[in-house]
């Protein structure tokens, strides 16, 4: 445009060089992530399916049992310590501390949630199971340590999209600020809570690193039940097995493996419909 030019704004728009540079790095960009994902779906596609083929033929309801059995008791120890505390981290976050207090314990949560789980492993092994034996709490507590910090922050977000207005409304009747969290505000956030613990738990139960440092020492051939023992347990076992030099082993970790990972998608699915049903209830 000429200085002597004189710019008329109701005169329509006209593409120019750079204007067309935007779109074309725009429709790059749109490429390159739509790429990306069915990258990602096609590795997750063939792992499952190279899974299946290979531990189908593997499945023995007796060896599953045992190790299934283990690893439910020491998940299920573990989130029934990991939850009550990841909430009342949520609720404190959302309901009661300072802005200040927020950044830090956000922060706290963020590094633990960072963190390597063979270092919680061996934190969990100089703690609970060093000059001491290896026992299903210790691995329920490592556990517990990765889950919280889920269950926290997620459960934090879904709290946050409970209306304000029911706040409101509470305070209005004089309601006291306790009695609104535990009468009004956890209940409609209740599903949302449920998901971010059920996908605690889908992470959770695939760790294989703390349960070698406090559940490794256990008798694959028998049931056990007793959480103060080391209990056997699906991840464990399949790293033994594959460190085996042995053809019928390798295909029991298959057959283990296939479990685990069915065990996870079935529960990372069930999480995201609980958390659709949850935003659904609260729109409306």
């Amino acid at each position: 445009m000429s200085r002597d030019t004189v710019f008329d704004p109701t005169a329509p728009l006209t593409p120019t060089g750079n204007l067309r540079r935007r779109q074309a790095f725009s429709r790059l960009a749109i490429y390159g992530a739509t790429a990306a994902a069915v990258l990602a779906v096609g590795v997750l596609v063939i792992v499952i399916y190279t899974v299946l083929v290979r531990g189908a033929s593997a499945l023995n309801l007796d060896f599953l049992i045992k190790e299934l059995v283990g690893t439910g008791i020491i998940v299920a120890i573990a989130t029934a310590i990991a939850m009550p505390i990841g909430v009342l981290i949520a609720l404190f976050l959302t309901e009661f501390a300072g802005n200040r207090a927020t950044h830090l314990i956000r922060m706290t949560l963020d590094l633990m949630n960072g963190l390597p789980s063979i270092i919680i492993g061996l934190f969990i092994f100089g703690l609970l199971v060093n000059h001491h034996k290896q026992s299903g709490i210790a691995a329920s507590v490592a556990l517990a340590i990765i889950e919280v910090p889920l269950i926290a922050r997620g459960s934090q977000e879904v709290l946050l999209l409970v209306p304000g207005s029911l706040r409101e409304a509470a305070d209005a009747l004089g309601v006291s600020r306790w009695r609104a969290v535990l009468g009004i505000v956890l209940p409609s956030a209740l599903g949302g809570i449920l998901t971010s613990t059920v996908l605690s738990v889908a992470r959770a139960a695939g760790e294989t690193a703390p349960l070698i440092f406090a559940t490794s020492v256990f008798d694959p051939s028998r049931y056990s039940l007793n959480p103060f023992e080391a209990l056997p347990n699906v991840p464990v076992r399949i790293y033994e097995l594959s460190e085996e030099a042995n053809p019928s082993g390798f295909a029991e970790a298959w057959g283990l493996s296939l479990i685990l990972i069915s065990l996870i998608l079935f529960a990372s699915l069930g999480a995201r419909a609980l958390f659709a049903r949850s935003k659904r209830k609260m729109a409306s």
